[in-house]
């Protein structure tokens, strides 16, 4: 007579609890992750602020920091380096964390606000509000609306919402088509004379900087990042399935269309003061899901490595040999294309395209 079978039970997580609303599951590979890449982006800050022709030096820096150093540091620290650093960490925080949400809705590696248009949408929100009437809107609500818009129309135009991996690239490299094109339009047609320093932006730029924009992509973070921390139990029940998660009370459709509207609303932020910069909201939910274990991209990993992505990016683009005025997102773009590639063919593989 064979022995029994046991039922492996594998133990929940310790659960961090944030108010009586809130409570994240913690795991220690997500964890260890988390402090691993906050080293990594501290040390990429120092390096951004002290590498190069103007850096700070290092053993200046913490007088720097403290407001005590000498004219020149304080002036890299307070007009250039500083408020460039902020924005690129701001900016790539909010891309990795809009990833996240929207590949854990998609259930799909190739989910994401850029390859779907929500970058180059929210940029042409941004251009016709900003230069063709301007006076309706403040630029980051135009942002908003036009990275919604593109995500409304591909939608649409799959039929099968954000699920299958092919409609879903197809409709987001034409809504992508008709938002560059309309943008580019409105800058050559109505600021010509600033076309230049407007295609840097629309290629996505962390030149000339200031702490407004960096207090622009602040306050949106702080208004959006609390409601993916409460959206984020709600979305680990959702991707068991409807029925279970209706069983559990997690409302499966509403919980995804709120995280729909989140990656949008923070997509479009990070578009509103450093562009539509290419791919980081692709492949930092990706790196972090791959490091974690594949525990699935939890949105403060995802935003981590978008942040650190994002401020490597541009110490390469400061320090290319080309020259320093290279726009950030041409590195994004470089770097991000080929690893689209990498993912368009193991999904090919796999039968999913």
């Amino acid at each position: 007579m064979s022995a029994p079978a046991r039922t492996a039970r594998t133990a929940a997580p310790p659960l961090l609890r944030l108010g009586g609303a809130v409570a994240l599951p913690v795991r220690p590979r997500p964890a260890l992750l988390g402090l691993a890449l906050l080293a990594g982006l501290a040390v990429a800050s120092v390096l951004t602020l002290t590498v190069g022709r103007l850096g700070i030096p290092l053993a200046e820096l913490p007088a720097a920091l403290a407001g005590t150093a000498d004219p020149q540091a304080a002036f890299v620290l307070e007009r250039l380096r500083g408020p460039r650093l902020a924005v690129a960490v701001g900016a790539g925080f909010a891309l990795g964390t809009a990833g996240a949400l929207f590949q854990s809705v998609a259930r799909n590696p190739l989910g994401s606000p850029d390859v779907i248009g929500v970058g180059a949408g929210a940029g042409a929100g941004a251009a016709l509000f900003g230069l063709l009437l301007p006076g309706i809107l403040p630029g980051p609500a135009g942002a908003v609306l036009g990275g919604a818009a593109a995500a409304l129309l591909v939608y649409l135009a799959t039929g099968t919402g954000f699920r299958d991996p092919g409609k879903l690239i197809i409709a987001g490299i034409g809504v992508a088509a008709m938002s560059t094109a309309f943008t580019h339009y409105v800058v050559y047609v109505v600021a010509r004379d600033r076309a230049s320093v407007l295609q840097a932006y629309l290629n996505g730029s962390l030149s000339a900087r200031s702490w407004e924009h960096a207090l622009t992509i602040g306050v949106a973070l702080a208004l959006l990042l609390p409601c993916a921390a409460a959206l984020s139990t709600r979305m680990a029940i959702a991707e068991m399935g409807d029925d279970i998660a209706d069983g559990l009370g997690a409302r499966p459709r509403a919980t995804r269309a709120w995280a729909v509207a989140l990656s949008v609303a923070l997509s479009a932020a990070a578009v509103a003061v450093a562009g539509p910069i290419a791919f980081i909201a692709l492949t930092a939910p990706n790196i972090a899901k791959r490091l974690s274990g594949g525990h699935g991209a939890h949105a403060f990993t995802g935003g981590l490595t978008g942040a650190l992505l994002l401020v490597l990016a541009d110490i390469a683009a400061q320090h290319s040999p080309i020259g320093d005025r290279l726009p950030v997102g041409v590195f994004t773009m470089g770097i991000g294309g080929v690893y689209l590639g990498y993912l368009l063919v193991r999904e090919w593989r796999k039968g999913a395209l």
